[in-house]
């Protein structure tokens, strides 16, 4: 596979993870709706710093696993397309579907900044992911691992971006969409389930068939 083949996949991981509604989502779209749209575009920066230091988290840890320990790195890939699998099935076998979404005291914009890079820093569940999905898709074949990640680093900003800050800015609309369609969310979670699955699938068949003999 081509590093840009390997670059419009990591694209799609992307979009299927963040657009999944989830709580990075809600707290964007609270805070658009009770501060207005500076607020959620606050609120979406401070996400985007989240996700800038998962990045870092995330080449760190893969970089200091190819100097220090390669014979690991086929193990990481491994499992970790087995727990981005886990999730997708998870994700796949789901009902997502958005209640009334919970209001706040009007809040300044750096409230929200500061509130919005906590929410995403201190969830857990994302440095795990970090870990699961990057082996996948840093690989010493395309170069320097720290110049993939900024390429990566830089893709997932943009990406947040697009969706948060595009939630932000509609907010009233976003709401209506999540909250009064929830068949439209419970398909978007299944479909990016069913997406995680596949990609983890490929990714692993890859490794396997890219292994030293």
């Amino acid at each position: 596979m081509s590093y840009t083949a390997n670059l419009w996949l990591f694209l799609l991981l992307l979009f299927g993870v963040i657009v999944v509604p989830g709580m990075d989502m809600m707290f964007v779209l609270a805070n658009a709706l009770t501060g207005g749209r500076r607020a959620g575009l606050a609120a979406t920066g401070g996400v985007m710093l989240g996700g800038a230091a998962h990045t870092l988290f995330g080449a760190t840890g893969i970089g200091a696993l190819l100097k220090w320990a390669p014979q690991l790195y086929g193990v990481m890939l491994f499992a970790g397309a087995a727990y981005m699998a886990w999730i997708g099935v998870a994700l796949a076998r789901s009902s997502i579907v958005v209640g009334k979404v919970a209001g706040a005291a009007s809040r300044s914009s750096w409230t929200a900044f500061r509130q919005g890079a906590a929410t995403c820093l201190l969830n857990p569940k994302a440095y795990l992911f970090v870990l699961s999905t990057y082996p996948q898709f840093l690989k010493p074949q395309y170069g320097a691992v720290w110049l993939q990640a900024l390429v990566m680093g830089a893709m997932t900003l943009l990406m947040q971006f697009a969706i948060y800050g595009g939630l932000a800015l509609a907010a009233g609309r976003s709401r209506d969409l999540l909250v009064l369609n929830p068949r439209a969310t419970i398909v978007v979670g299944r479909a990016a389930g069913a997406l995680l699955v596949a990609i983890a699938a490929f990714t692993a068949w890859h490794g396997w068939a890219g292994r030293p003999p």
